[in-house]
């Protein structure tokens, strides 16, 4: 039996792969679908955990956010390798308040902040070199100071209503637990591997 409930394991697991020293521990592939149920699946970076949701950055106008916007159903999968263990979130997203992609926006590496100003992400482009002269400009125009957050990027929660935890066994009798949001919390089980 998992103590609390299964964003608090989440937590502990991440925890746990940032200790090890596993690459890009925050990573996780988001699956959305368009309109006629056509998947897509990206890897973004887990933000934060925020209570009872994840949340996530992106651009405004991305083909993820599109999609999401037509059918808020998600799927996220983090995957430890080094570590023998995954994790299996699915639920909705919405795009959060603008105060939040602010927040986080300040928390990005500079150059990542840059990067957004410039480059419309997914659209097709002449050149990397074409967008390297673009970047020009604002650093030139801002130097050091604050890079101001574009009002087309914002802040993702996803709301799990189904999480599951893939844990190997050297026996492949691998663990798996589930975790299903009813109307009483969370419903646990164990499922054959």
């Amino acid at each position: 039996m998992t103590e609390g409930g299964p964003l608090e394991q989440l937590n502990r697991w991440l925890a746990n792969a940032r200790e090890a020293g596993v690459e890009a521990p925050m990573a996780m592939t988001l699956a959305t679908a368009d309109a006629d149920g056509r998947p897509s699946a990206r890897v973004v970076s887990l933000k934060r955990l925020e209570g009872d949701r994840l949340v996530f950055t992106t651009a405004l106008w991305t083909r993820k956010v599109e999609e999401l916007r037509i059918n808020p159903r998600v799927a996220a999968v983090f995957f430890w390798p080094g570590l023998g263990r995954q994790v299996r979130v699915e639920g909705r997203a919405a795009i959060a308040e603008r105060g939040l992609a602010e927040e986080l926006f300040v928390e990005r590496p500079r150059s990542h902040q840059l990067q957004a100003l410039v480059s419309r992400q997914g659209e097709e482009i002449e050149s990397l070199d074409q967008l390297r002269g673009r970047l020009e400009a604002p650093r030139a125009k801002l130097g050091e100071g604050a890079v101001p957050c574009p009002e087309d990027w914002g802040a993702v929660r996803l709301t799990p209503d189904c999480v599951e935890y893939w844990e190997e066994g050297d026996d492949r009798l691998h663990r798996r637990e589930l975790f299903q949001a009813s109307a009483d919390g969370w419903r646990q089980t164990l499922l054959a591997p």
